[in-house]
């Protein structure tokens, strides 16, 4: 059999889309990476997605961005994708995906990219299809331009809470707070303010193959363990299925065990583990 390793393109793209169409929640990220070929509005031509291919059929992929994204790979595609990896060097900030795939791809990496700052092996993929049976806050609605001033260091706090740094510092303070005013203006942001404070927010920040992953969940610190977070997560879940997508998801430290026995309490389920390794 014949291996080889290329970019994906215009004659290789269907392929590709085929593989995340097997499995649109586990393949999410790529599916919104390939949603305007899929919809035809947009030549495909993709420099940052690697395929493996065997006697010309695509077997694997990997997403080479700020996240680096193992797609549908096997213990043989890794080990082909090793030399190129080690020969680019370590471009992202993370290593993110199914965790049966990034541990291992992980593993022939480390003694080449050198050590992470964090590895976070067990993080539940989490999904729900229909709405949640508890309440809904009523109070949680999407965000606007206005709130952005009061939105803002609560993502700020949610995002140094969840990642172990700020996403502010020097030079990159305005890049995080356009990409916060992006998420608001595309209606992919939602929040409860009470007295110019923000109780809660949470973010879709992927939408692939009829699937939106939610991010950035986040509850003021006086307010959790008060119940207030299952039926703001109710309302998201509600929004997004009336308006952006057929099933949400999204994925949690195992750590986390208040969020995932509020996730599991919204209704959702845990269909996959994912993985991330962050630099």
């Amino acid at each position: 059999m014949a291996h080889e390793i290329r970019q994906i393109d215009d004659q290789t793209v269907n392929q590709l889309i085929a593989i995340a169409d097997r499995d649109p929640i586990r393949q999410c990220f790529i599916g919104a990476r390939l949603e305007l070929t899929r919809l035809g509005m947009k030549r495909p031509a993709y420099p940052d997605i690697l395929g493996f291919f065997v006697d010309g059929n695509l077997e694997s992929a990997l997403f080479l961005g700020a996240n680096l994204i193992p797609i549908n790979t096997t213990e043989l595609s890794r080990q082909e994708f090793l030399p190129v990896l080690k020969k680019m060097g370590r471009r992202s900030s993370s290593i993110t995906g199914p965790a049966d795939e990034v541990l291992p791809l992980w593993g022939k990496l480390e003694s080449h990219w050198g050590s992470a700052r964090e590895i976070r092996p067990n993080q539940p993929l989490m999904a729900i299809s229909k709405r949640s049976l508890i309440p809904i806050d009523e109070q949680v609605r999407y965000s606007t331009t206005a709130d952005l001033e009061l939105l803002f260091p609560a993502c700020v706090s949610m995002f140094t809470e969840e990642v172990g740094v700020s996403p502010i510092g020097p030079g990159t303070g305005s890049t995080y707070r356009n990409r916060v005013a992006e998420i608001i203006s595309q209606s992919h942001s939602f929040v409860r303010i009470e007295n110019e404070k923000v109780i809660f927010k949470a973010e879709v920040g992927t939408i692939g193959n009829n699937v939106a992953q939610i991010q950035g969940v986040w509850i003021a610190p006086e307010f959790r363990g008060s119940g207030l977070a299952a039926s703001a997560m109710a309302a998201v879940v509600r929004f997004v299925l009336d308006d952006i997508a057929g099933t949400a998801s999204l994925y949690a430290n195992d750590f986390n065990k208040p969020a995932i026995a509020t996730y599991l309490r919204v209704g959702f389920e845990q269909i996959d583990t994912f993985a991330t390794i962050h630099f």
